[in-house]
């Protein structure tokens, strides 16, 4: 997978949602997580529709939060579980061609999802985030990296002024919604 990884949060977005969608895929962007929790189902179903069709010809891996219906039902490249989520390997036995993100606080959860068969997890917050739990930082990050072996997303904080910072920590990657945004 590619090592950046963008999360949607249209109500963070300044240009209409598949507008937005283009813009991120056209500044190179290869992984992308539908990721609005607020929408009903119907209405989230077609949201990821749409922007598997804005996606056509990116070559982009495309998951959406939480929902493995639908996951499966089009075809996308993975779901992304949160913290309190049904369980990853029952998720595997059924939907084996699904990759599994699990998003992890702690080293404990993060070893968990590696031992449930997490594909790769993300690891959060690396910096302060208004009404996130206590920063890990670096150091924190570099901790886990030393415990786990699957990939690692860092998410949390991360913008263009710290994200080389974060990159050398060895980590696989950087997830985010607001650092893809800016221009």
């Amino acid at each position: 997978m590619d090592r950046l990884y963008f999360i949607t949060d249209r109500k963070k977005f300044k240009k209409p949602f598949l507008d937005q969608i283009k813009s991120v895929l056209d500044k190179g962007v290869r992984v992308i997580q539908i990721r609005e929790k607020d929408l009903p189902d119907d209405e989230l179903y077609k949201l990821v529709e749409d922007t598997l069709e804005v996606a056509k010809g990116y070559d982009v891996k495309i998951f959406v939060n939480s929902r493995v219906d639908i996951a499966v039902l089009l075809g996308l490249y993975g779901v992304h579980l949160p913290e309190k989520s049904i369980p990853i390997k029952v998720v595997k036995q059924k939907f084996s061609n699904l990759v599994i993100g699990k998003s992890c606080h702690t080293v404990e959860e993060a070893i968990k999802a590696q031992e449930e068969g997490a594909d790769y997890i993300f690891f959060s917050p690396i910096f302060e985030v208004e009404g996130k739990s206590k920063p890990v930082g670096l150091d924190g990050l570099r901790e886990l990296l030393k415990k786990v072996s699957i990939p690692v997303y860092a998410l949390g904080g991360i913008n263009m002024a710290n994200v080389r910072d974060v990159l050398n920590t060895g980590v696989y990657g950087v997830a985010g919604i607001r650092m893809f945004l800016e221009d």
